[in-house]
């Protein structure tokens, strides 16, 4: 079996385009071009199908935490039709980065996100 590496830092690459993606339309675009038509997304305070459900999560955590974005932390490890690689959402405007986690996604033939199962490492009180 030949594997390319470069399959899942791509895959990476577009998650987190989507989830830095500005405004409705660049979103669902992001999302689009990162998931499959019906791609999920569960974490221990959301489980969601599909792109509009997927745009709508990301939306809500951009109105949650304006001004921050997601960066990756780390190398994208992966094998088969799964990676992993762990991130954290950083304030832009002091660097801080109060949230923090590690997700596994599952990639179809074209690499396409099919599944994302996400946790979260560090959040702040109340979250």
């Amino acid at each position: 079996m030949s594997v390319n590496p470069n399959r899942y830092e791509t895959a990476a690459a577009r998650y987190f385009e989507a989830w830095n993606a500005a405004g409705p339309e660049a979103l669902a675009k992001a999302v689009a071009a990162a998931w499959t038509a019906d791609g999920s997304y569960t974490d221990p305070l959301a489980d969601v199908t599909g792109h509009e459900q997927i745009a709508a999560l990301i939306a809500g955590a951009h109105e949650q935490f304006p001004g921050f974005v997601f960066r990756p932390l780390g190398v994208v490890d992966g094998h088969h039709d799964t990676a992993r690689f762990a991130w954290e959402l950083v304030n832009e405007a002091d660097g801080s980065a109060p949230v923090a986690g590690s997700d596994v996604v599952t990639l179809d033939a074209a690499g396409r996100i099919t599944s994302v199962l996400g946790f979260l490492d560090r959040v702040p009180a109340g979250m």
